[in-house]
């Protein structure tokens, strides 16, 4: 088995622990394949097929997620055991490789599973998280997760979503990291702009900054577990996604 990662940020493609060479699909020293899609469903389903046609036989959504249980802190490892689309399709994990990748980080990392809940749009504010919170009882949200799933389920594919809690369930993402990300990194001087037109959006962000490097701290440990590496989960049911 060759595990596929997708993520949607160069920044979140580094956790694993090699440098991002391009876009992707590019391979990290322990066989691993990677592509960095950019933000959102489309990109990240076709860096899921991209993955494939280089080889990977499981797919895995990596990166970070908006907290959405107000009982989990930046920095909650996110291995849910199903995620859901904002129209309320459901796919689910595969059992046995998320089991595996918890066992090796439960003493030292805290863990949530539950359900992820994928977006087209971020929800972007406390009051939008709580409404989410309430109609899907999902822990974490993102915007490529579900998109990954459906190219596994379609695959007959083992799948997996590895996700950090960046920003929790009461905190609001300043306007100035919104309009700076995109196509895979973050603009610096995009968000530079966006600071001097709104001086009040530092001092979330410096709060920000500080859940961001937690996140970044929860999923460079899972990298370094190997839970990941190619042959290192038993896919007891074949390749169905259980």
């Amino acid at each position: 088995m060759s595990a596929g990662v997708v993520a949607a940020l160069m920044a979140e493609a580094r956790t694993l622990g090699s440098p991002p060479r391009a876009r992707g699909p590019f391979a990290i020293p322990d066989g691993t394949l990677v592509a960095v899609s950019g933000m959102g469903g489309v990109a990240a389903a076709a860096a899921a097929r991209a993955l494939i046609d280089a080889g990977a036989t499981a797919l895995v959504s990596w990166g970070m997620a908006g907290g959405l249980d107000p009982s989990l802190p930046a920095g909650t490892i996110c291995l849910p055991v199903s995620v859901l689309s904002s129209g309320g399709a459901t796919l689910g994990t595969h059992h046995h490789w998320r089991e595996a990748v918890g066992a090796a980080l439960a003493a030292r990392r805290r863990i949530a599973d539950g359900k992820l809940l994928t977006t087209g749009v971020a929800i972007h504010d406390a009051a939008g998280k709580a409404a989410a919170f309430r109609a899907t009882g999902a822990v974490a949200v993102d915007m490529e997760s579900f998109a990954v799933a459906e190219v596994a389920a379609t695959r007959g594919l083992p799948f997996l979503v590895v996700r950090a809690i960046v920003d929790t369930a009461s905190d609001s993402l300043p306007g100035a990291v919104l309009a700076a990300s995109g196509a895979g990194q973050v603009n610096i001087l995009r968000l530079i702009q966006g600071l001097m037109r709104s001086p009040l959006d530092l001092v979330p962000l410096m709060g920000l900054a500080k859940r961001y490097r937690a996140a970044t701290r929860s999923l460079a440990a899972v990298a370094r577990s190997g839970s990941l590496a190619p042959l290192a989960f038993a896919v007891a049911s074949g390749n169905r996604i259980t």
